[in-house]
């Protein structure tokens, strides 16, 4: 396992790792190395040891040597290069009426090249810009474009705390920060307040963020009723940072808010005796049965709505056999039919629609019966008697 040494190369920039190659440097002394735009000089962060957490550590590039006073001599000079590039860039800028801000210059260690860091609103075509710095400098010219945040972090400053800024001392790569964070820590969500010097939201946001969201699952909801050593309340407030709670305790006509520790408060599903959950076992089970109960009286009256049905189904049945086999035809019969076996013998026999008229020496006279006359007139006797004399004659 080789040994791996970190460096930077601008101030409070980003850390790379680098194979120690068997020098030993201690951590601010110089050292050169060979980077992607050739030879550099950078300054040791993190002495040479054993790390075995490093990703591709075979395929990190090694240090050369370590740096010379003429090494560090050349250095200097570039940084005072630099601030002349700076001040002839500004002017070029301004020849040039582009919209960007000249924020650093930094000149390479072996002089090949210089690069100019800017920031702007949009897009700036500076072709001709380049040219002009060119004919000056009579090298290699690079403008890369940067953000806001990078542009504090070159500059540096002081903080809304009152303290170098975060990103200029010792933050080497920037953190995501939301404005669901400054809600989580209940600050105030006024932009001024909770912005760096660089307009955007302080990264110093992110440092808490852990220990805000850990303690706050331990602690309750505000407006939930909790148990205090003083009565029942709800909540109203909560302070993460020392984990204490507000409630309002109702006395009476009046209304007190008091704070207490989180160890002291107690949430109502943690206060519960042997006794209350046995009471709340009892209830469950009698909450269940009574709702099989309903379950089975609304399947009782769904069948005494079928009875009517049923009798329907038994009066229809009532001429089928006892004995009737599935599958087998089923003789009807119709209910008003007469089953004495006189009317079965007349049905049976042909009937004729029209019948023939009989002749008219069967045809016999009409006879009268007396006998339903009884208790007639005399009179009217008389004529009916008269009418039988005539017949005979």
């Amino acid at each position: 396992m080789s040994k791996i040494i970190g460096i930077q190369f601008q101030k409070n920039g980003k850390m790379y790792y680098f194979d120690a190659n068997g020098i030993e440097a201690e951590a601010g002394s110089f050292v050169i190395v060979d980077t992607a735009r050739g030879l550099d000089l950078g300054e040791v962060v993190l002495a040479p040891r054993e790390m075995a957490e490093i990703p591709d550590a075979e395929s990190l590039k090694k240090v050369i040597r370590a740096a010379t006073e003429q090494d560090i001599q050349h250095g200097r000079e570039n940084r005072i290069k630099e601030k002349e590039a700076f001040a002839i860039c500004q002017k070029k800028i301004a020849e040039h009426k582009l919209e960007m801000k000249l924020v650093s210059v930094e000149y390479s260690f072996d002089g090949s090249k210089i690069i100019f860091y800017f920031t702007a609103n949009g897009r700036v075509d500076f072709r001709s810009l380049v040219k002009d710095l060119a004919s000056v400098f009579k090298m290699r010219i690079e403008l890369r474009q940067i953000g806001v945040r990078d542009e504090a972090k070159m500059l540096g400053g002081l903080g809304p705390c009152g303290r170098p800024i975060c990103c200029g001392s010792f933050l080497s790569q920037f953190q995501p920060v939301s404005i669901k964070m400054a809600k989580e820590q209940n600050l105030s969500l006024n932009p001024t307040k909770i912005s760096g010097v660089c307009g955007r939201l302080m990264c110093c946001l992110k440092y808490e963020q852990d220990h805000y969201e850990q303690t706050r699952k331990k602690m309750p909801k505000v407006g939930k009723t909790v148990n205090t050593p003083d009565g029942n309340g709800p909540v109203t407030e909560l302070n993460i940072v020392k984990e204490t709670v507000f409630v309002r305790l109702t006395n009476g006509d009046t209304s007190e808010i008091k704070e207490y520790p989180l160890e002291s408060i107690i949430r109502p599903a943690e206060n519960l005796t042997a006794e209350n959950r046995e009471c709340i076992e009892v209830s469950e089970k009698n909450l269940i049965e009574h709702q099989v109960f309903q379950q089975e009286e609304k399947k009782e009256k769904n069948y005494s709505g079928n009875e009517k049905d049923e009798k329907r189904n038994q009066g229809r049945n009532r001429n089928r056999g006892k004995n009737q086999q599935l599958g087998q035809p089923v003789k009807r019969e119709n209910p008003n039919r007469n089953t004495h076996p006189e009317a079965i013998k007349t049905e049976a026999e042909p009937k004729n629609v029209f019948p023939a008229e009989k002749p008219e020496a069967d045809k016999e006279t009409p006879k009268i019966d007396l006998k339903k006359n009884e208790g007639a007139s005399s009179w009217a006797d008389a004529v009916q008697n008269a009418m039988l004399a005539i017949d005979k004659e």
